[in-house]
């Protein structure tokens, strides 16, 4: 069977499984084959299909994501190692990276709550050389996907990987205080319908907070302020039905905040800043 017919027979396979199909099955070629996507459909369609594609096809056809496979997420442009230890990078999320420089030009220090991959930190830092940052999590398995990130990417002399759980005591004892705080804390519902490919292979510490939601805002918001520099602000990712909550939060906390949208118009974003004024 040549690429070309495998691809055809794995996108048919997959088409009760993704929404993207023959994406799928073209990204696991190229995988298989070890090359870029555009060097698959350009060079190597009449090749013979290598051994591994099927157990690959196999592997998504039960739902696992692409990227778990592959151990590859794109994101602001930097392939980044994924493991089940870390959420998958999605390009929504770049909304906080987006927001986050236009409101900060200049931090001096980052800090990441939750990094995961290390991909907000590492996108941010990638714009602001003369950056500094600190990524937390709770999770040792992320904080060394994040760290092989970092120096994969040559960041790893400004970017510092900690273990710290924000839901425990004096968890930010020695950090300092920063110009920009990134997060992108667990919001799912704990009754969430989520798809099998998130539920069944997502790290769930990394996706629920709660009945509503809301748990992890509660706890990191207000901790917020005492980790802030007078002229700093936060960027937090929340969930599409989340604005007005998140907000009210923040404002409890003394904080304005502005809203920012994904490229599909969903909200996405708070930014919260000490000023007066502005609105969710």
């Amino acid at each position: 069977m040549t690429v070309a017919q495998a691809i055809h027979a794995a996108a048919q396979r997959l088409a009760a499984t993704s929404d993207t199909a023959r994406l799928d099955a073209e990204v696991l070629m190229a995988h298989a084959l070890g090359c870029t996507r555009s060097a698959l459909l350009l060079r190597h369609t009449a090749d013979p299909a290598p051994d591994a594609y099927a157990a690959l096809i196999e592997r998504r056809a039960g739902h696992e994501p692409v990227a778990y496979i592959t151990g590859i997420q794109e994101f602001w442009g930097l392939p980044l190692r994924v493991t089940s230890d870390t959420l998958i990078p999605r390009g929504d999320s770049e909304t906080i990276v987006e927001a986050a420089l236009a409101a900060a030009p200049a931090p001096a220090r980052v800090l990441d709550c939750g990094t995961g991959t290390g991909a907000l930190l590492l996108a941010v830092l990638s714009e602001r050389p003369a950056a500094q940052g600190i990524g937390i999590d709770r999770s040792p398995g992320a904080l060394a996907v994040a760290a092989g990130n970092a120096a994969a990417l040559g960041l790893a002399d400004r970017a510092e990987m900690r273990l710290a759980d924000w839901t425990r005591p004096d968890w930010a004892q020695g950090l300092g205080r920063f110009g920009l705080i990134l997060a992108n804390p667990p919001y799912v519902e704990d009754a969430a319908d989520l798809s099998p490919s998130v539920r069944a292979h997502e790290p769930a510490t990394a996706l629920f907070a709660g009945p509503d939601g809301l748990d992890d805002y509660r706890r990191l918001i207000p901790q917020l302020p005492d980790l802030l520099s007078p002229d700093g602000i936060a960027v937090v990712e929340i969930g599409h039905t989340q604005a007005e909550a998140v907000a009210a939060i923040a404002r409890a906390a003394g904080f304005a905040t502005h809203l920012h949208r994904d490229l599909a118009g969903r909200p996405r974003a708070l930014l919260f800043s000490r000023e007066t004024g502005g609105g969710s």
